[in-house]
């Protein structure tokens, strides 16, 4: 029997997801629109085109970029082998030619034997059991506006239906409305503002406190750094001079209200945040016993509160100006950060309500999605959850080789790696649901369960959360 397979988008994600089929024996059908088609930001018509830096980041293994690229070579990923064959020298990272890399990597994908690539826009979402049996959406961040509007359509529909059938659920999805208020709730392309995060064995608690305003419950959900009146003002000035970072020409444009940069809330006037998201009502500084003359709040972006969100603090300044500025305020001298805050075009599921841990589409059987349409933010991670989804969507195909298209076959048994593996706390964090405020995340060690001991070297603790998961793919036959 026949195992065909469609996979939209030749970038990191695509052509891993569509090696990962070819392997396994499926009839690859790999549908990239360039040259056909353009996009503002590439410049070839090569697979895996690096569009930013040349950098996949650290190659040791005692690193998170480390230690996800060291997981993904484990299944022979295309993207690190080829990394490999066109790095140039660059201390620590693994860093490539360019040009090099996507031409080797286009080279080996043309090569494959069941894969035929398709130089074609793809304008509306293939049908698995229709179209193919099984389908893998890998389109990235700058997918086509057809293919956008496609997609937004299929998610609209699902998390309404969602709404509509929990209509007492406070936690369900609200039914969407129009575009403009689906930010965050559906595909879309628009101009986001993430907010920073930092480690939260870095935050100082002798300066910060754990409290919900009013004492309304969860008390240890948000941390508080409070500050005074000359504090506040040393911040304030330090945020309206920082230097932000350059927009390409595809990420220009106007700012969704509901995501400003703090910095341009700030300019508006010097005690706007001071009334906006650093508002100090409902807290009590336990060091003074009264309410601060402002605060910053910090949320849990995991149940074990290994990482915390800077709550209203999207951002694009620049990195180091962002460790410089927003190291100012009290409790955040020494912080870690996990991920700086960036702006730019992006299209993305609110995944959480939509994908599983598999990459799987949860209300369409055989459909997937890769990349940063998932919520995976940067090169490697995109590579790696073109991988999971290609082994996946092989899974499928094997198990539904006697079963009808419309049913999640019986015996489908979905590849999800521990959590505490990089591949797997990424993986399964794109489909937790108990993530509220979802954003992209790349690769770092808040991601991972902590472990056992506390181990409060940086250095050794990183060693042993790398040994801990290369220990268990060691021990897998």
């Amino acid at each position: 029997m026949s195992k065909k397979a469609i996979v939209v988008g030749a970038g990191f994600a695509g052509v891993e997801a569509a090696v990962q089929l070819a392997r396994a024996g499926a009839e690859v059908h790999l549908y990239e629109m360039r040259p056909v088609n353009n996009t503002p930001a590439h410049k070839t018509d090569g697979f895996a085109e690096l569009i930013c830096s040349n950098s996949f980041k650290a190659e040791r293994v005692a690193s998170a970029a480390g230690l996800l690229k060291e997981e993904m070579s484990r299944f022979g990923s295309l993207c690190v082998e080829c990394a490999k064959q066109t790095r140039v020298p660059a201390g620590g990272s693994l860093s490539v030619d360019r040009d090099a890399f996507s031409k080797l990597v286009t080279e080996r994908v043309e090569a494959e034997p069941n894969i035929t690539v398709h130089r074609e826009e793809v304008k509306t979402l293939p049908q698995p059991g229709v179209d193919a049996d099984v389908v893998v959406i890998a389109a990235g961040p700058l997918a086509s506006d057809a293919l956008a509007d496609d997609i937004r359509r299929l998610c609209k529909e699902t998390l309404d239906a969602k709404a509509a059938a929990h209509p007492d659920d406070p936690g369900a999805p609200k039914k969407m409305k129009s575009k403009k208020n689906t930010e965050g709730k559906t595909a879309l392309h628009f101009f986001d503002a993430v907010a920073p995060i930092v480690s939260g064995d870095s935050i100082d608690m002798t300066k910060a406190f754990a409290q919900s305003r009013y004492d309304r419950g969860g008390e240890d959900d948000y941390i508080n750094c409070p500050m005074n009146k000359e504090e506040y003002d040393r911040f304030y000035e330090a945020l309206v001079s920082a230097e932000s970072a350059e927009l390409h020409d595809f990420d220009k444009g106007g700012v969704y209200e509901g995501c400003m940069p703090i910095e341009v809330m700030a300019k508006r006037g010097h005690d706007t945040i001071r009334f906006g998201p650093m508002k100090p009502v409902g807290l009590t500084d336990p060091r003074t016993g009264h309410r601060p003359w402002a605060a910053l709040q910090l949320r849990k972006e995991t149940a074990e509160g290994t990482m915390y969100n800077l709550v209203g603090f999207q951002t694009n300044l620049k990195f180091g100006e962002q460790k410089r500025v927003f190291s100012i305020i009290p409790g955040l001298e020494h912080a870690e950060f996990l991920r700086y805050g960036v702006m730019h075009r992006n299209t993305f599921l609110n995944s959480p309500e939509l994908l599983n841990a598999d990459f799987r589409f949860r209300t369409v059987p055989g459909l997937y999605f890769a990349g940063q349409i998932t919520g995976v933010e940067g090169y490697m991670e995109s590579a790696m959850s073109g991988i999971l989804a290609g082994l996946n969507a092989s899974r499928y195909l094997d198990a539904r080789s006697s079963e009808p298209a419309e049913d999640l076959p019986a015996g489908y048994e979905p590849l999800v790696l521990p959590d505490f593996t990089m591949m797997g706390a990424l993986s399964r964090y794109i489909a937790d649901p108990t993530v509220k405020e979802f954003q992209p995340m790349g690769a770092n060690f808040g991601v991972l369960p902590p472990l056992e001991e506390r181990i409060r070297d940086k250095k050794l603790r990183y060693e042993t959360l790398a040994k801990r998961s290369l220990d268990w793919f060691d021990n897998q036959k």
